[in-house]
Parts: structure tokens; C-alpha cells; sequence
């Protein structure tokens, strides 16, 4: 729980919460950071990407949806932790730099994790939907 704590009040973090609410109010610019965060996870190392793998998945594609329209059963603080947690990620100097080989990623996928835990029951409403939205229709 400390390192969630010291990320959550690390100055990189704190930034990336003062740039959330610009990128949802943005649909080009979150268009973007969603690019940005599947090519990082893409690029990542193996045991990474491996681990940051469901983490990111789920937010980037709730976001997604949110940004298409498609669902907008979210609070706005659910978007803007999430929001945060992305810009994190992609920062290439946070709290441990991204340069350092595995340890560089661990305060990202931390952060992710707290982040998910923190929105637990949003996120569990937007698999439902996907769920729902992956259903046939029925015949009339």
C-alpha cells in the first residue's frame, strides 16, 4: 500500500491528474494518448507486457467506448483516475524512469492496479456491458 501512496503523491502522477480533464475534454488529444499507451504496452518487455497486459486493456477500452459514445455509465472521477493512470504510463520519467530496465515499469502497472481497485465496480459494470454489447440480437 506505501507505493501506491508514494505514486499517488509523486509529482508526475499529480501532473498527469491536472492533464486528465484537458485530454476527456479533448477527443483528438485522448484519441492520441490511447495510441500512445497500446504502442508502449506493444513495445514493452515480455514479462511487461505480460503483466501490464489485462491492466491496460480494460481502461483503454472502456475509455474507448466512452470516447465513441458507446458508454457513458461512468463517473467523471472514474475517468479522470483512469485518464491519470494512462498519462502516467505513457511518461517516460514518473516516479521510477522508464528507462530502467523491468523496475522502471513497476510503479506503472502499481499504479494501474490501484487505479482498477479504486474504480472496482465501474469497471465491473463496463464488462458487463461489453458482455451485453457481444451478445447477438435477438430475432424479431
Amino acid at each position: 500500500m506505501a507505493l501506491y501512496s508514494t505514486i499517488t503523491h509523486h509529482r508526475s502522477y499529480l501532473r498527469a491528474m491536472g492533464l486528465a480533464a484537458a485530454y476527456l475534454r479533448n477527443p483528438q488529444r485522448l484519441r492520441q494518448l490511447l495510441a500512445r499507451a497500446q504502442a508502449r504496452a506493444a513495445g514493452g518487455p515480455g514479462s511487461y507486457l505480460a503483466a501490464i497486459g489485462d491492466k491496460l486493456s480494460i481502461p483503454l477500452r472502456l475509455l474507448k467506448a466512452w470516447l465513441s459514445g458507446e458508454y457513458r455509465e461512468i463517473p467523471w472521477r472514474s475517468l479522470l483516475l483512469i485518464t491519470a493512470a494512462i498519462i502516467y504510463f505513457v511518461m517516460p520519467i514518473d516516479l521510477m524512469p522508464d528507462v530502467l530496465p523491468l523496475l522502471g515499469f513497476m510503479d506503472d502497472v502499481a499504479l494501474l492496479t490501484w487505479t482498477i481497485s479504486q474504480i472496482r465496480s465501474d469497471i465491473d459494470h463496463f464488462l458487463a456491458w461489453e458482455q451485453q454489447q457481444a451478445l447477438p440480437a435477438p430475432a424479431t
